[in-house]
């Protein structure tokens, strides 16, 4: 496949302009999540909380500011064995949210 696509487990997927940005949690991001894995995360500088799903807390710590959005979306995508297709795009729109909540960024090359 060209470089505007890509394979994981046999599925195919485009790559988007974010796909190679890399996120870094917000040092003002608070996350506690419970036994059962879902969680919540509070952006303590302007009190924005997105409440996770066990899905959503195992996408939130593979943020870890070495790892793409796109190396992101697919270590999540190989950690399921029977994840749908739209598990990618999911944990990519779940990137999307978490940036405009303010509760991760990313690095700014000059």
């Amino acid at each position: 496949m060209g470089e505007d696509h890509f394979t994981v487990k046999g599925k195919n997927f485009m790559n988007t302009n974010d796909d190679f940005a890399i996120p870094i949690p917000n040092p003002a991001s608070f996350f506690r999540e419970d036994p059962g894995g879902w969680g919540v995360l509070v952006n303590m500088d302007t009190a924005a909380s997105v409440a996770l799903n066990p899905t959503g807390s195992s996408i939130w710590k593979l943020i870890d500011g070495k790892r793409s959005n796109r190396d992101i979306a697919s270590a999540f995508l190989k950690s399921f064995q029977d994840a749908p297709q739209s598990a990618y795009e999911d944990a990519m729109a779940l990137l999307d949210l978490l940036a405009e909540e303010g509760l991760i960024g990313y690095e700014v090359r000059i």
